[in-house]
């Protein structure tokens, strides 16, 4: 028996139909890629917008073998971070209100008394003008208090109230020690404002209740201000 094949353009020669496929129903290759001309696809094909193989993945998927969510547990050494499921994962207890209150309240007592004295002696005698003292106290009482409070934070995230009742003050997404902008900006939100007539006053109160309703974290707007959140301290 012959086993030479017909030449080319015989009618002996099997045909492929337009869509791949022999006369007999095999197919005749494989099929033809659906990517579009160009030099990215495979092939020479441009991939279609999308997620090809092995290319960038579509807006907001993560690449092959996945990435770690935005906010997740911290990498090691970072005690906590805002945005994990359990946003209190991680981290120190918060601070008790009742505690944070009374630390505050040393601390008025620290800085208010020995000024008061000295306001006293300084505006009493014959010409006494009640109003008048009361701006200057605010005003000196304000910007002591804002000295005292940032100096203590930037150093030590504690100022003496808050060390008698062992709680700190941490930065939210680290817990590190609010040096330098973050503990300036805590002291200037919560013992400037104060020194504005009337408005000043009502936020200072808006200020200091917002840790009453405020979730996850118990801040006090100064604390929103300063990103750092208060915590039981640890040593």
């Amino acid at each position: 028996m012959s086993t030479e094949q017909p030449p080319p353009g015989s009618g002996d020669q099997p045909q492929r139909d337009p869509f791949g496929k022999r006369p007999d129903g095999s197919p005749s290759g494989p099929p033809e890629s659906s990517w579009p001309a160009g030099p990215a696809g495979p092939g020479g094909g441009t991939p279609p917008y999308g997620s090809p193989p092995g290319g960038t993945p579509p807006y907001g998927a993560p690449p092959p073998g996945g990435t770690p969510p935005p906010y997740g547990p911290p990498p090691p050494g970072q005690p906590y971070g805002p945005g994990m499921a359990d946003p209190l994962a991680g981290m120190p207890p918060l601070a008790n209100r009742g505690k944070r209150l009374v630390a505050r309240i040393i601390d008025a007592l620290l800085i208010g008394v020995p000024l008061g004295v000295i306001m006293y002696f300084a505006f009493g005698g014959f010409g006494y003008n009640a109003n008048l003292r009361s701006f200057w106290q605010d005003l000196v009482y304000g910007l002591v208090y804002f000295a005292y409070d940032g100096y203590m934070l930037t150093t030590r995230g504690q100022t003496v109230g808050k060390m008698a009742m062992r709680i700190r003050v941490a930065l939210l997404d680290n817990g590190a020690t609010p040096v330098g902008s973050p503990g300036w900006t805590r002291a200037a939100v919560y013992a400037l404002p104060p020194i504005v007539p009337c408005c000043g006053s009502v936020f200072w109160l808006v200020n200091v209740v917002w840790c009453l309703w405020d979730r996850p974290y118990h801040q006090c707007l100064h604390d929103k201000a300063a990103k750092t959140v208060v915590v039981e301290a640890t040593r």
